[in-house]
């Protein structure tokens, strides 16, 4: 997606080898305007894939998540990172590990949100080691639903995230892949990726 790799090199500030900070625009302020692009390319990539719900994770994942569900029309659930009083009962759970933020965290979902007829379409903001992803297939096939593809903002295709999930079988939709960071600069690759389907 043409004008998010151009937002990614205008406001993206590479930290290091392995770390791409977006707060200008996904992940602590939110451009609504490049959200809803996001949103309806994810849509539309997906249209004809009977998506009933939309699974992400907090916090990052939301914006796009919900774009993703206004164009698609189904309802949206996020995995919690953190208990809750509200959410302590009936959960679907799983632990992620984060390498940016270095901790383990106990996601969940209510299992009265995703069932098993749903078909499920996962967003995250990134996919880097593939450990969100993991955790959230893990979830939907608690629940019996099925997973029906994953769709990522921004993939860094120098991990082995992408990888292990086409790996699993599972159909990826990166709409920023990221071949490397160094010197302070992003390179994107737009190779095809073969799906293992």
């Amino acid at each position: 997606m043409k004008r998010l790799e151009e937002r990614i090199s205008q406001d993206g500030q590479v930290l290091s080898e392995h770390v791409l900070k977006v707060d200008r625009f996904l992940n602590h302020q939110i451009d609504p305007v490049l959200m809803q692009e996001i949103g309806k390319e994810f849509a539309a990539r997906f249209a004809n894939d009977g998506i009933t719900k939309i699974v992400t994770i907090e916090s990052s994942g939301i914006a796009p998540a919900v774009m993703a569900g206004l164009y698609l029309n189904v309802q949206v659930v996020f995995a919690r990172k953190r208990k809750s009083l509200t959410l302590s009962e009936d959960l679907l759970t799983a632990s992620v590990h984060s390498f940016t933020k270095n901790e383990t965290n106990e996601i969940s979902i209510s299992k009265k949100y995703v069932h098993k007829d749903d078909r499920v379409l996962i967003i995250d903001d990134f996919l880097a080691n593939g450990q969100a992803a993991l955790g959230l297939i893990d979830i939907v096939k608690q629940s019996g639903a099925h997973v029906t593809g994953i769709g990522i903002v921004i993939e860094k295709s120098f991990q082995d995230g992408a990888a292990k999930l086409r790996q699993l079988g599972i159909r990826v939709e990166s709409l920023a892949r990221i071949a490397a960071l160094t010197n302070g600069k992003v390179t994107f690759t737009h190779k095809q990726v073969e799906e293992l389907v």
